[in-house]
């Protein structure tokens, strides 16, 4: 189901409770809504959808990704950059890494460790300060 865009910050700023296996069916509308806004995002988290739970999901080209709990492990290359996002107006000044390591449970809710470069780490560290009621 394609969910409304969560633009208040209270909720935002919540940090996110941890995924289970019940929230299945977020793990769907959060991948529905990303789709149905692909002309102007590239990556949301449950809280954007008004959900308190520590889900992401994020698009490179046609391929789509949801994390489940994701945490970030390794970082190294730090850079200055500015990021807009789909819940703020406008975009800010943030400072990123270039290299991530990201452990996260799959959609089948499978232990997985990856690293991620460029700009997919980006937009995966945007969306895991949104589980952590880190607003840029």
């Amino acid at each position: 189901m394609i969910r409304p865009i969560c633009k208040d910050t209270i909720i935002l700023g919540k940090k996110s409770v941890p995924a289970t296996r019940a929230d299945g069916l977020v793990i769907a509308d959060l991948l529905d809504t990303l789709k149905a806004n692909a002309d102007r995002c590239v990556g949301m988290a449950a809280n954007m959808i008004g959900v308190n739970k520590c889900i992401i999901t994020f698009s490179i080209g046609t391929i789509t990704v949801p994390m489940v709990n994701p945490v970030i492990v390794k970082r190294a290359d730090p850079y200055e950059t500015e990021e807009g996002c789909l819940s703020l107006d406008g975009v800010r000044k943030t400072t990123r890494y270039r290299s991530i390591e990201v452990e996260f449970l799959d959609r089948d809710f499978k232990k997985q460790k990856k690293t991620f470069t460029g700009f997919p780490a980006q937009i995966i560290q945007h969306e895991i300060d949104h589980c952590n009621g880190i607003l840029i």
